[in-house]
């Protein structure tokens, strides 16, 4: 390969990173300027015109990927899945060395306040989940997520409640291998899982039943409670 075919060839990469970064970017400070909400809508707008373009730039009518069969496509979603996650630990890793683990923590707990809302709104757009679709669609929608997909999970129906639980979790699996202690991931977890449900139901309320720092039992590496509630000014 000739220098300017590597050259353009690592531009190409370049060039996916900062339209990544660039739409991130919009996103993080429409939150910041007007509300997760807003934000939210602008992202719904803009994000399908990108798609749109995308296409059209590139040459494709209709999904290209709608031409590989059914394994492949369960294959390279799980691929991105693990890549999705091990873009968020090396960033989390990135500004744990610059700053600390609690600074880390925080720029974490913060991503998720706003990832979480987004991650359930797009879910719910591609399945076309009712608006107040209760626990059936938030069970669905979770289903979808990349820590459903990256991870085992397990659902389970309590009396007017969905139980979900972490059967294996590929980061605290990692962290063991090494003889580390559990990533204490409560705080994030609650951020996480509340705003996801909310912002598939605005009724829905998230309960930790068990997460790190807390005791967990040998077969679960988190667990939560989701219930409907009738009061939703909190």
């Amino acid at each position: 390969m000739s220098e300017n075919k590597d050259l353009l060839a690592a531009s190409i990469l370049e060039t996916i990173r900062l339209m990544a970064a660039h739409h991130g970017l919009w996103f993080a400070e429409t939150v910041h300027q007007h509300g997760i909400e807003q934000a939210l809508k602008a992202e719904e707008h803009a994000g399908g015109l990108v798609s749109e373009m995308a296409l059209k730039r590139l040459g494709h009518q209709g999904n290209p990927f709608a031409t590989l069969d059914e394994a492949q496509l369960a294959a390279l979603r799980e691929t991105l899945a693990k890549l999705w996650l091990g873009m968020d630990g090396v960033w989390f890793q990135a500004v744990e060395s610059l700053e600390g683990m609690d600074a880390a923590k925080r720029v974490n707990d913060t991503c998720w306040a706003r990832f979480a809302p987004l991650e359930a709104r797009r879910w719910s757009a591609l399945l076309k989940l009712v608006p107040g679709g209760g626990l059936d669609a938030l069970e669905a929608a979770l289903r979808m997520r990349f820590g459903s997909i990256v991870n085992e999970v397990a659902f389970e129906r309590e009396p007017e409640a969905l139980v979900l639980r972490t059967v294996t979790c590929r980061v605290q699996a990692a962290r063991r291998r090494k003889g580390l202690a559990d990533y204490p991931c409560r705080s994030a977890g609650v951020t996480e899982y509340s705003g996801f449900a909310r912002f598939v139901d605005p009724r829905i309320r998230c309960e930790c039943i068990a997460c790190p720092p807390d005791p967990i039992p040998q077969d679960t590496y988190c667990s939560w409670r989701f219930r409907l509630v009738s009061d939703t000014k909190d």
